[in-house]
């Protein structure tokens, strides 16, 4: 919902923009321990997710992070977030190489599907930090 659905817009850009010939596309949704399995079966991931983290709405960051400690928290109590899914990779031996674009949010809107201005403006960016990790 809102700024938190980043991760989905930016799919669908990068489906639109014909990335899926160059990795699969998974839309992860609220996440969830049935997302492990690509923890497991993949030797990489690029990870999109939208982060609280005090930087201005819209802000693109990449991060290789190496633990789980390096994850951002999930942005809803009840939501499985990727910290979760990290430490049990870790449990499971199977930590793949991970990089992660997070886009920073400003307030939770809960009542609106629409992103923000400036996080939707942030969906060109957040293209080009995949197409960096591609090549």
């Amino acid at each position: 919902m809102g700024d938190e659905g980043i991760g989905v817009l930016a799919l669908k850009h990068l489906e639109a923009a014909g990335l899926g010939t160059r990795a699969e596309l998974v839309d992860g949704g609220t996440g969830g321990f049935h997302l492990l399995g690509y923890f497991v079966d993949y030797d990489r991931l690029i990870l999109i997710d939208a982060a609280s983290d005090g930087k201005p709405p819209g802000t693109v960051s990449r991060i290789k992070p190496r633990f789980a400690a390096d994850f951002p928290q999930s942005l809803v109590a009840h939501d499985i977030g990727l910290k979760d899914l990290i430490e049990s990779a870790v449990l499971l031996g199977a930590l793949p190489k991970v990089d992660l674009i997070t886009v920073s949010i400003g307030e939770i809107r809960p009542m609106t599907l629409e992103p923000s201005a400036d996080v939707a403006a942030a969906i060109p960016a957040i293209q080009a930090a995949v197409e960096a990790c591609l090549n």
